[in-house]
């Protein structure tokens, strides 16, 4: 039979093992590092371990629980696998479940490990983006023709993005390419001189890619403490921002479009 040091220590390594889990999956959907740490150590301590210590850092999260003097450390890779508040919500859910005793250790391991995220159908998001974009022309002041034109370039676009992403393509490429088309197609509004405003057309369009939630993010983590994570999130954020400008420039050439007043 084994001895209670021994059951102990395996229970130990359990709560070790779903708290790093638990990091990772917030990490790796977008959440803010601030909350990813606070979850991570409030469900160590609903599930009884005396303390838990959670470093991230961009590639990987790092865990360490105590529990009668004994320390236990364990470290997982991060790969971003996108955002997704579904997730986060879930998590944030089965945490608060498992601190008023609805939920039990295996219950909890059940939980997250049958979790997966949900995803909206590929061309109703296309339909969406395209609607959302054609909606800021038109509230920029675009008639019905430059709000057909927004719509049909960052439809298009969208479908090119799903398309290099699931090809995993690298990032950068992928907002490169992506703001090449789109701007291809609505540079035509620009270079025929389409529609009331035809710059309406080019900038709407590319709106698809502006990583607004990185940003925000990196934000958020730098006030709250957590600035190597800020400023990397920041980094990506540029690095993503820099590819749709030369996609931008690339479809500009192309059109001999010497700048967008034209």
């Amino acid at each position: 039979m084994q001895n209670q040091s021994e059951v102990s220590s395996q229970k130990q390594r359990e709560i070790t093992r779903l708290c790093v889990h638990t990091a990772l999956l917030l990490l790796q959907h977008g959440a803010e590092s601030a909350l990813v740490v606070a979850l991570t150590t409030r469900l160590g301590l609903a599930l009884g371990v005396d303390s838990v210590e959670c470093a991230l850092t961009p590639n990987a999260v790092i865990v360490t629980t105590l529990t009668d003097g004994h320390c236990l450390t364990t470290t997982r890779k991060n790969i971003d696998k996108g955002i997704n508040m579904k997730v986060v919500t879930d998590v944030h859910h089965i945490v608060i479940a498992a601190e008023h005793r609805i939920y039990s250790l295996e219950q909890v391991k059940s939980k997250l490990e049958n979790m997966k995220p949900i995803k909206y159908n590929r061309y109703f998001v296309v339909l969406m983006i395209g609607l959302s974009c054609a909606s800021f022309a038109h509230l920029s002041g675009g008639d019905n023709l430059i709000c057909l034109i927004t719509f049909i370039a960052s439809s298009i676009a969208m479908y090119i993005r799903q398309e290099l992403s699931v090809r995993h393509f690298n990032p950068l490429i992928v907002f490169c390419c992506t703001a090449f088309v789109a701007s291809m197609i609505s540079g035509l509004a620009l270079k025929f001189q389409l529609g009331n405003d035809a710059q309406i057309a080019l900038a709407s369009s590319v709106l698809l890619l502006v990583p607004g939630f990185p940003l925000i993010n990196s934000l958020a983590d730098i006030l709250k403490g957590h600035v190597n994570m800020g400023l990397a999130r920041w980094s990506i954020a540029t690095v993503l921002t820099f590819g749709a400008c030369m996609g931008i420039v690339f479809a500009l050439n192309v059109l001999n479009i010497a700048n967008w007043g034209y």
